[in-house]
């Protein structure tokens, strides 16, 4: 594990769950350090994971090797824009896991030339089980990329695209896809409630079907669609169930889908950018 000086630059969710997992995995808190503007939040990281918990944003950068950027989207230029103002030199490697923020303005309010790589992850990385996709500008080395993966990997399944632009397929598949999969849950245990279980056996098992389903697509070497037609006896429950699926047009409304919260990642960049 790299002994590398982090600074969070925001202390919310995102953060915490990093720091947790950067712990868990072996990491020595002394080199860890966040800055966040809530008192209570800031008192709270100290004491809980023996981090360094400040309320100055320069100062974190000062003493980091790798500035890490969880703050909201909205506030992003304000943020950045202070923080290039005052970057030393070498300013270090930044990691921005801040969605919907570009490259090119991240670089305009930073400073251009900063390595920089670019980070979408999803909700259960906040459980360590998350997916996270990196992107990595032209200025950074194969030892900050290393350095990257390592710290994100803190937060579960790390993969890189060569392309900043598959970012926002990356937002519409895995980003946002952990709502697709509560979604076909709270309808798989509505069934079930309508059909007569009573409303906790219908929620315990929706959710241990899919986390079953997972696992087994994780664990497994063959694809989903091999393992659907395992599952499916010819004139059985199962093939019902799918011709179902089929005939709505089940696939197709998933793409239709996918491709809506595609167009909206792309807009929400542009109105969160310099083009606003």
């Amino acid at each position: 594990m790299t002994t590398a000086t982090l600074a969070f630059i925001g202390g919310g969710n995102m953060a915490t769950s990093l720091i947790v997992g950067l712990i868990q995995d072996g990491y020595d808190p002394a080199h860890l350090i966040v800055s966040e503007p809530d008192g209570e939040k800031r008192g709270f990281l100290a004491e809980r994971y023996g981090i360094c918990a400040i309320d100055d944003n320069e100062e974190a950068q000062r003493r980091a090797e790798v500035l890490l950027l969880c703050v909201k989207p909205q506030v992003a230029k304000t943020v950045c824009l202070a923080l290039g103002k005052a970057a030393p030199k070498p300013a270090p490697l930044v990691i921005s896991i801040m969605a919907g923020i570009r490259e090119q303005d991240l670089q305009g309010w930073l400073g251009d030339g900063r390595p920089l790589v670019r980070t979408m992850p999803n909700t259960p990385a906040m459980i360590q089980a998350g997916a996270i996709v990196l992107h990595a500008s032209p200025e950074v080395t194969p030892d900050q990329r290393n350095l990257a993966e390592t710290i994100l990997r803190a937060g579960g399944l790390t993969r890189w695209v060569s392309e900043e632009r598959l970012l926002d397929v990356v937002t519409a598949l895995s980003g946002s896809g952990p709502a697709y999969f509560f979604l076909l849950m709270e309808a798989l245990e509505k069934s079930g409630i309508a059909l007569g279980l009573d409303a906790e056996n219908a929620r315990l098992l929706s959710i241990q079907t899919a986390l079953g389903a997972a696992r087994m697509a994780v664990e497994s070497e063959v694809p989903p669609e091999t393992l659907r037609a395992r599952v499916t006896s010819p004139g059985g429950t199962t093939e019902q169930a799918l011709a179902v699926f089929q005939a709505g047009g089940f696939e197709q409304l998933v793409q239709e889908a996918v491709r809506a919260a595609h167009r909206r990642s792309q807009e929400l960049s542009q109105l969160l950018g310099e083009d606003s």
